[in-house]
């Protein structure tokens, strides 16, 4: 496995949260121009292809976009947990509190997988092992990492299962997956992968197999653990909606790469790249009635064969020839809202010779 060896230029310049410098501690966790790509028989597939961002402690950044953007490579690409052989980390940083994860062998890694990063899987069924009991799922991180004496680890495991708000934990410790509720089970997963008090947590889509009402329960249940123990949390989504209730700020994904990043005040007030602006707008109002909501034209290009350019372009209703030729730059709209569009790229070039 390969880290970026060339110099801070060539890396491109980190995502702090805003196109200025941020005053404050250090950052728990920065990523520089991670690529991540997939050697396949069709081709090279640019799965995250230089991206950039930072989260510092008790902070929720949301990851979003559509399917296939690249936010579930990225996760497991900080946990380096990119499936082999195929896939690589060929470039980039992962610094964790100043130390790069891709500079570590595999047996280092391991301390701080579960220790210092956890991660919540989509779906708590392919997470889950269908033949060991709940209280034993729960109990690993415990005894791999060896953080509690044994005598004290049933106690511990029943904390986390009340934490969680699984009723009656003493007598569920027996019970299997498969007994549980979609929820339940959802519940029990995060129960492990806050065992071991990581500093760090990926939540990589944890609702989408949720009703509504268990859903904003999970969401509730998540921040409340967050305000306890100060953790950073790191939510990929496509929904929105959950984005304004729990995040701090916001990354758009699209083709591998950050579009656009902001606090998410001002991207629900004042999205700048197209593509931000067209899932905004998909989104049905309550208070407007109309016949059929907009919708974003096209489809995504195949990550194997990118168009020259902007991967967006085919697709932008406000395209224009530099477009389809050049990739954009990174432009800081405000101290907190950055975009990576041509469109603002020639607006700040125009202004900064603009006589004064």
């Amino acid at each position: 496995m390969e880290s970026g060896t060339g110099t801070r230029a060539e890396r491109g310049t980190p995502n702090v949260a805003g196109a200025g410098e941020r005053t404050g501690p250090a950052p728990l966790l920065q990523v520089e121009n991670l690529k991540t790509h997939f050697f396949t028989r069709w081709g090279v597939v640019k799965a995250v292809d230089g991206v950039s961002f930072s989260l510092r402690e008790g902070e929720t950044l949301g990851l979003v976009g559509e399917s296939g953007s690249g936010k579930s490579v990225t996760c497991l690409s900080i946990l380096r947990l990119v499936p082999k052989p195929a896939g690589r980390i060929v470039g980039g940083q992962i610094l964790f509190e100043g130390r790069d994860l891709l500079s570590l062998g595999e047996r280092e890694m391991r301390k701080y997988r579960g220790r210092q990063i956890s991660m919540i899987l989509q779906d708590p069924l392919t997470t889950l092992n269908p033949v060991f009991t709940i209280g034993a799922q729960v109990r690993e991180p415990l005894r791999i990492h060896r953080l509690v004496e044994r005598d004290s680890v049933k106690q511990r495991v029943l904390e986390l299962l009340r934490l969680v708000r699984i009723p009656a934990a003493e007598s569920r410790l027996e019970n299997y997956p498969h007994q549980f509720s979609g929820g339940m089970r959802q519940r029990v997963v995060g129960a492990a992968a806050i065992a071991c008090q990581p500093k760090l947590l990926i939540a990589d889509e944890p609702t989408t197999s949720l009703d509504v009402t268990i859903q904003a329960q999970y969401l509730r249940l998540l921040k409340e653990i967050q305000r306890r123990s100060k953790l950073a949390l790191l939510f990929v989504t496509h929904d929105l909606g959950i984005v304004a209730k729990i995040c701090d700020r916001v990354a758009v994904m699209y083709a591998g790469r950050i579009v656009e990043e902001a606090a998410v005040r001002e991207l629900f007030s004042a999205p700048a790249h197209p593509y931000s602006q067209g899932l905004l707008h998909s989104l049905p109002k309550l208070h407007q009635r109309i016949a059929r909501l907009p919708s974003i034209e096209g489809t995504p290009p195949l990550l194997s064969n990118l168009p020259p350019g902007c991967p967006f372009a085919p697709r932008c209703p406000k395209v224009m020839s530099i477009c389809r030729e050049q990739y954009p730059p990174k432009t800081p709209l405000t101290t907190s809202h950055q975009v990576v569009c041509w469109a603002y790229a020639k607006e700040s070039h125009a202004t900064s010779l603009a006589p004064s």
